[in-house]
């Protein structure tokens, strides 16, 4: 045993001590760190990131030494609180109103706070916590998040510690599932199995998803389940598993337009009334006068009021100040332009290119994604994770080097009034848009993918 361990030490040293060094960084990270702190929080995330990509080099073929790396660092999260995000609190106050059968759609936490329900007495840390944007506004959040914001207040106790480990526990089977099924889809594609772990390992998905407890993780399991499924013919389990990714984050509404052309139209339109239909199940609870209003609502502010990491609308306003343009005009006529535009790049994608190959279809989810996120006015960091794993499925990188820089914009926090420093953000975007541009150019044929007549 001895022997046969100094002979694995021999073989692995330097992998064994770069997943030692990223548990401490980990662990920094989750316990020691402010997002205040910039400097720090980049030096640490610059480490991580690479310390992953070595591991990934050295490792690349020992599934289980990756394996369980992955899980490591995760579980450095376990307990700890979210430092980066204040989300929680409204995903576990949320939660705390259905169970007390409350629907959290019909109220403002500014609303609520003003009854005389019972529940109240538990709620007030976290009406503190979640700060007054989020509790001057309505929930945003779909219904099977809503469901497992009541599966954690339920599980986890009155407390908050317990919500949080049940979040985390959440999104370990999601990432251990997406291993898995993208390992999967990487063999039926003739891809190396080993490119997953760019997902796996990737310390913004660990950040994000198990350290601040973002669903993304979640929802992907569900969109590449489902893309599995379709890809073997089973179109009405594809079409139910589809519609749980949506209903947990809306961002895969966006792709259905693709599957017009990715399959014959017979099958495109039963996988549409699929998703109709299993979408319409998990919605029908949470339905009451008004409903839909606030829902509306809110989603609309993510267009027309919020901006935070913004690519091509910092340009636009940069532009409009030189114009005089008032901000305030400009992101609101902005905001109207917006799903117009994404609409005709999704029509493109959908009509021009052959959607029938199944890295085709996956890299055109990944363009359609990133023309909308660059596009936003809104990219908070873990909104890119989705863009991670449909990367590795095509020739593209560049959403790679994404997640290595959008950290940049956690620059803002270091500043009382939030402001955001533009010159970080010039740099994450000329890195971003400067390999994307040389991607295309390099690998014009795959990108353009025309359908042939």
């Amino acid at each position: 045993m001895i022997a046969r361990l100094n002979a694995y030490w021999r073989l692995h040293s330097i992998p064994i001590l770069l997943a030692v060094a990223s548990l401490a960084l980990y662990y920094t990270f989750s316990v020691l760190l402010e997002r205040t702190d910039t400097a720090r929080l980049l030096a640490v995330y610059a480490a991580l990131f690479f310390m992953c990509a070595k591991l990934i080099q050295f490792e690349k073929w020992n599934f289980r030494f990756l394996l369980v790396c992955g899980l490591l660092f995760r579980l450095v999260f376990l307990c700890s609180w979210p430092n980066l995000s204040q989300d929680f609190y409204r995903f576990i106050w949320d939660g705390r109103l259905i169970l007390a059968g409350v629907n959290p759609y019909l109220y403002t936490p500014d609303e609520f706070i003003h009854t005389a329900h019972p529940l109240l007495a538990h709620l007030d840390e976290l009406y503190r916590g979640m700060g007054e944007l989020s509790a001057r506004n309505y929930s945003n959040y779909p219904p099977l998040h809503q469901l497992f914001f009541a599966l954690a207040a339920l599980l986890g106790g009155k407390g908050i510690t317990g919500p949080l480990v049940v979040f985390r526990c959440l999104n370990l089977l999601a990432d251990l599932g997406i291993l898995l099924i993208g390992r999967k889809l990487l063999v039926r594609l003739n891809l190396s199995p080993h490119l997953i772990f760019w997902y796996f390992l990737n310390p913004l998905v660990v950040i994000e998803l198990t350290g601040n407890v973002h669903f993304e993780g979640v929802m992907l399991f569900f969109l590449l389940c489902s893309l599995y499924l379709a890809f073997f013919s089973r179109w009405y389990w594809a079409g139910m598993v589809y519609a749980l990714s949506v209903v947990t984050k809306l961002v895969p509404l966006i792709f259905l337009p693709l599957f017009l052309t990715s399959f014959t139209l017979g099958k495109s339109l039963k996988f549409y009334a699929v998703v109709g239909a299993t979408s319409l199940v998990f919605t029908l609870p949470f339905l009451a006068p008004g409903v839909m209003g606030h829902y509306g609502q809110t989603l609309g502010l993510w267009f027309s009021n919020f901006e935070f990491n913004a690519g091509v609308y910092n340009l636009i306003k940069a532009a409009g100040r030189m114009l005089h343009v008032r901000p305030w005009e400009l992101i609101k006529s902005y905001g109207r332009l917006i799903p117009w535009i994404v609409m005709g790049i999704v029509a493109i994608f959908t009509i021009f290119r052959q959607n029938r190959k199944p890295k085709v279809l996956m890299g055109s989810m990944m363009w359609v994604l990133a023309c909308y996120y660059l596009l936003s006015p809104t990219v908070h960091p873990w909104y890119i994770l989705p863009l991670v794993p449909l990367a590795v499925f095509t020739i593209f990188r560049f959403p790679l080097y994404w997640s290595a820089v959008v950290v940049l914009s956690y620059a803002a926090y270091a500043r009382p009034d939030y402001r955001e420093s533009l010159w970080m953000l010039g740099v994450e975007y000329i890195v971003v848009i400067g390999i994307m541009l040389y991607e295309i150019i390099r690998l014009r044929e795959d990108f353009f993918s025309i359908r042939k007549k």
